[in-house]
């Protein structure tokens, strides 16, 4: 039997109780399943344990976790804890420490969700964004001079680097090859001369190696235009850190709003830790009440089991999820439903148990 080591980073906010579902449904399909099985272990980082440590994991936290062949993350945020600290001592630090270079983000309109376009057909909603998450926009490089005086001056780099670049492309187009889809790559050449002009010429250079797929290249601006006037046009899209992370939240309000919104950070050599998380964030404000939507974390357990292998397993999430939507019965309130967050995770888990037995 095969074994997977998962550690489980619970987190912030509603990160616990969509985090629970999520592995009520992993442990679900691992039980119908008597070919894999899978270890949780828990750590208890996020901003609860900076606020009593002074840090957002141990010192040695990046050494616990490469042990494990996956990690589970919840959310990451909290008021008093400043953004910038919750962001770059635990998700930023685990994606870099551990080479998580590619991020994937489906924007999929399944049946059932909110169709929040007019003139628009559910089906043209299908894109899959895989964003640049090493380098990019947030390198963290830069400098702030002259702090606190009249002529202060902050310098924030992009750094875009020839093996970064030419990897997330590389894996693009080798995804989109696989799928037999066509591939978008999104820039801003006109305004950043350098960074994008650059992009620009290395999605030209290795689309010379794929001539089976077919490309297209848009300016970021035009591009969210076109996610809503005519969104069929785009299914693998590549594109930047920062175009990547604000592309993919509106992509989330057209594929039936962010509580559908999951997300994974995939370290393609398999020589560390890949992550899942669903992408919603912590919303502080109905923590506890037990009326989190758990479906993006479901959502993202689902795409650790096509990583881990079990791609069949990972459609029968999904089409659980579908079935979920299409049914109405049992919806957490921010989809119009009474449901509290365990109960869309057990109606799930009997979903999944009716497809599998």
């Amino acid at each position: 039997m095969k074994q997977f080591k998962i550690a489980v980073i619970a987190g912030d906010g509603i990160g616990p109780e969509v985090i629970n579902e999520g592995i009520k449904v992993l442990k679900n399909v691992a039980e119908l399943d008597s070919g894999f099985q899978l270890d949780f272990t828990y750590f208890p980082y996020g901003c609860e344990f900076y606020a009593e440590n002074g840090r957002m994991m141990d010192d040695d936290g990046i050494d616990k976790l490469k042990a494990f062949d996956a990690i589970y993350l919840g959310a990451v945020g909290f008021p008093g804890v400043p953004d910038h600290i919750s962001l770059w001592e635990l998700l930023l630090k685990i994606r870099k420490s551990f080479d998580q270079y590619v991020n994937i983000r489906p924007v999929t309109l399944l049946k059932g969700a909110h169709l929040p376009l007019v003139d628009v057909k559910r089906e043209d909603i299908d894109m899959l964004f895989i964003r640049e998450n090493s380098e990019g926009e947030y390198s963290g490089a830069g400098d702030w001079l002259f702090k606190g005086q009249e002529n202060e001056v902050v310098l924030q780099n992009g750094v875009f680097s020839r093996k970064g670049t030419e990897r997330i492309i590389r894996y693009a187009f080798e995804t989109a090859k696989k799928e037999g889809r066509s591939l978008t790559s999104i820039s801003k050449a006109n305004a950043l001369n350098y960074s994008m002009v650059f992009w620009d010429q290395v999605f030209e250079e290795v689309s010379r190696e794929y001539p089976e797929v077919e490309t297209a290249s848009y300016l970021v601006d035009a591009a969210a235009m076109l996610m809503i006037k005519d969104p069929k046009r785009f299914e693998v899209v590549v594109t930047s850190n920062l175009f990547g992370d604000i592309l993919t939240d509106l992509g989330a309000a057209l594929a039936g709003g962010i509580g559908l919104a999951a997300g994974a950070n995939i370290n393609p050599q398999r020589d560390s830790p890949s992550m899942f998380e669903p992408i919603h964030g912590s919303a502080p404000d109905i923590a506890g009440k037990g009326i989190a939507n758990p479906l993006a974390s479901i959502w993202s357990a689902s795409q650790m089991l096509d990583f881990f292998g079990y791609e069949a397993h990972g459609k029968i999430v999904l089409d659980a999820i579908e079935q979920l939507l299409l049914e109405a019965r049992v919806l957490t309130p921010d989809m119009n439903g009474t449901a509290s967050t365990s109960e869309v995770g057990d109606r799930v888990t009997d979903i999944i148990e009716s497809i599998l037995l």
